[in-house]
């Protein structure tokens, strides 16, 4: 048949005969269409339960972005990003899929998909790809292109797995041909045979979205649960122990990362709510910025409120501190100084250390409390005053602690003049000065500022009659006794009377007169 010069009516039977081969060669079994048709209604049903899986994913990390956004929020923009990106060249797939399965009657009649008229139609022409081609390899270059960068080195093996699946390279045959990743896949392929192709391409499309979105949520839960973000703290039932005591604190771990942060916060300090400005929430810690307040115990209490699974999951705040007057200074006493004056308010200050002064109380015949530890004591008759100090210990034992004070009298003051006591000697000042001066009576070298208020004295200029004035400055008389005095004289100012302002009540000690000399 292919040696010596033929006839042409041999020419036109051989050329039948080959024909005839062809067509025989491209006869496919109808067994292997419908197994095509089986495989790529198996491959449907699979994508249709990754979407929804997908779906679920998505909506689960929605809730999470929502709840806890310091956490997922990064995610959930990411994971939307994927998902833009999948679902635009799925859609792509599925139109063509669409446009293939409108051409046939029934598009579960596999038997009669084994042409491969449309796509090559669509795809390719004499001279390569047609618009229509180079536009669905353009679609598959993109997705491939926009997801590896979308998952960038993150998940490593996702990544190659669509490089991999999602190659247009050049593919080479069995006879190791150089072949278009287009014409190898799509020209002169089964209806059928392409449909399931392209059912494929949207499966691998699907698990890569779900291999993403699933390893985004394991890898932020990881984190979440890594030690790294764990820190330990002490519970101990009370604030402070004494010698001999046991301490039975315990040690707990608690999670203190960044991203736990609670939506809303409601705390109160003794009862009155705290606004935003008394805490920040820094680190997955609530700060406090609320004054220590007075001495004693104080109660923080209410609770965190986290979002969980769409839900609103309360942590209860049951905790608190004790505040204890600041020491300013060392405890140093002089044990035969604890003295108390009689006719003035003598401040004394009560405290039991490591007890709050809220639980501690005093008493004293006299004694009597302002506030915190701060009391007064104003003693009565007698040589002595007792001050019982008590308080309850953080195990509830009572203490009781006395101190006994002496009790003296106000010292003897000194006369002045015009504020000038003369120093031990006399005052020397111009008679004209003498007349107008103030007579006044002072403490010197005393703890208290008394304020002493001289209500009559007694005037004497050598050889006149002693005068007697009611008030702190010389009367007429005791001026014309003045005048009668000799320049470089002393006169007497003595027997000077005052009261205690504001206690008039007590009686001071006899006041030591003070002596004038005149200079003119």
């Amino acid at each position: 048949m292919a040696g010596g010069k033929l006839s042409p009516r041999q020419k036109m039977i051989n050329l039948m005969y080959l024909v005839f081969i062809a067509m025989l060669a491209l006869n496919i079994s109808k067994e292997v269409l419908t197994a095509f048709g089986m495989l790529n209604e198996k491959l449907e049903d699979a994508n249709v339960a990754s979407t929804e899986r997908n779906d679920a994913l998505l909506a689960s990390l929605a809730t999470k972005a929502s709840d806890s956004p310091e956490q997922y929020a990064d995610l959930k923009t990411k994971a939307d990003q994927v998902s833009t990106i999948s679902d635009e060249f799925d859609a792509v797939v599925e139109k063509i899929k669409s446009q293939m399965e409108a051409t046939v009657e029934d598009p579960k009649d596999y038997e009669v998909m084994d042409k491969s008229d449309f796509l090559d139609q669509m795809f390719f022409n004499a001279d390569g790809l047609k618009a229509e081609g180079k536009a669905f390899l353009d679609a598959v270059n993109k997705y491939r292109t926009q997801m590896v960068a979308a998952i960038g080195d993150d998940y490593p093996e996702v990544k190659e797995y669509v490089e991999k699946n999602f190659s247009t390279g050049q593919v080479e045959d069995r006879d190791g041909l150089k072949i278009d990743w287009m014409n190898y896949n799509f020209e002169r392929v089964p209806m059928v045979a392409s449909l399931t192709k392209l059912t494929q391409m949207q499966a691998d499309i699907k698990t890569t979205k779900s291999e993403v979105l699933g390893k985004m949520l394991q890898g932020q839960q990881a984190t979440l649960l890594s030690m790294s973000n764990y820190n330990t703290f002490m519970d101990a039932p009370k604030s402070a122990y004494y010698v001999g005591e046991t301490f039975d604190g315990e040690i707990l771990l608690g999670r203190t990362d960044a991203s736990t942060v609670p939506q809303r916060v409601e705390l109160t300090l003794d009862g009155r709510p705290l606004s935003e400005d008394k805490y920040e929430i820094d680190g997955g810690r609530i700060k406090l910025k609320v004054g220590a307040g007075g001495a004693g115990d104080h109660k923080i209490e209410g609770k965190l409120i986290y979002g969980e699974e769409g839900k609103e999951f309360e942590v209860e705040v049951n905790t608190g501190f004790a505040t204890i007057t600041k020491p300013n200074a060392a405890v140093i006493s002089a044990d035969k100084m604890n003295v108390v004056y009689r006719g003035v308010d003598n401040p004394m200050t009560v405290s039991i250390p490591g007890i709050p002064d809220n639980k501690v109380s005093a008493s004293g015949t006299g004694l009597t409390k302002v506030s915190g530890s701060k009391y007064v004591m104003r003693p009565g008759q007698g040589r002595e005053v007792t001050i019982n100090a008590r308080g309850t210990l953080p195990d509830g034992q009572p203490i009781s602690t006395p101190a006994t004070f002496r009790i003296k009298d106000i010292p003897r003051p000194t006369g002045t003049v015009s504020g000038e006591d003369g120093n031990g000697g006399a005052v020397r000042m111009p008679r004209s000065s003498l007349e107008i001066a103030s007579i006044g009576a002072a403490l010197l070298d005393f703890d208290f500022d008394l304020n002493l208020s001289v209500t009559s004295f007694s005037f004497k200029v050598s050889g006149q009659p002693t005068v007697v004035v009611n008030g702190r400055k010389l009367d007429d008389r005791a001026k014309a006794a003045l005048r009668r005095a000799k320049r470089g004289e002393t006169v007497q100012i003595y027997d000077i009377k005052a009261q205690i302002q504001g206690n008039s009540g007590y009686k001071l000690q006899r006041i030591s007169p003070v002596f004038v000399e005149l200079t003119n």
